[in-house]
Order: structure tokens, then C-alpha cells, then sequence
């Protein structure tokens, strides 16, 4: 019962890191170039807010490579929570 805690609070706290994507959060730069020439070196920065409040938000700049990084490695994370999810409730 406590990895299931555990595993619920680590599932409930990455969704808002799933929200600000570059590609997805509302506040990221509108001059970002489009298509597959991109610039992997280009820092891009975004602003994550705070939950649970309105004025807490941060801004957070990372190159397109990083992004890719961290929006690879956290949905390896998502689907290893997703499996362990499904095999501990058989």
C-alpha cells in the first residue's frame, strides 16, 4: 500500500511536467523556428508555474536537445509508473 502512495504522489507531481512542454506551454517564445532544421544548440525557454499558486511561476531555459532529453526520459518514467501500476494490481 505505501508504493502505491508513493507511486501516485510521483505520478501526481509529473503531470504538471507533462502540462509545460515546449511545444505545449502557453507562455513559450513565438519566434521559435518550425520544422526539421532546427537548431538542437537553440535555448528555449519556457515558464512553468507553481501549483497552488498563481504567483509562483518559474522560467526555465533549456536548449531543444535538453528538452528532448527531459521529455524522453520522463515518459520513460511515466510508462515504468504505468507498468508497475498495472503489475502490482493483478
Amino acid at each position: 500500500m505505501k508504493k502505491m502512495t508513493i507511486l501516485c504522489a510521483v505520478l501526481v507531481s509529473s503531470v504538471a511536467a507533462i502540462a509545460q512542454t515546449p511545444e505545449e506551454a502557453p507562455d513559450a517564445p513565438t519566434t521559435q523556428k518550425t520544422g526539421p532544421n532546427q537548431d538542437p544548440n537553440e535555448v528555449v525557454c519556457i515558464r512553468q508555474a507553481a501549483i497552488g499558486t498563481r504567483l509562483g511561476a518559474r522560467r526555465v531555459c533549456r536548449t531543444r536537445a535538453e528538452w528532448a532529453e527531459h521529455r524522453s526520459e520522463f515518459k520513460q518514467e511515466l510508462e515504468r509508473a504505468q507498468q508497475q501500476m498495472q503489475t502490482s494490481g493483478q
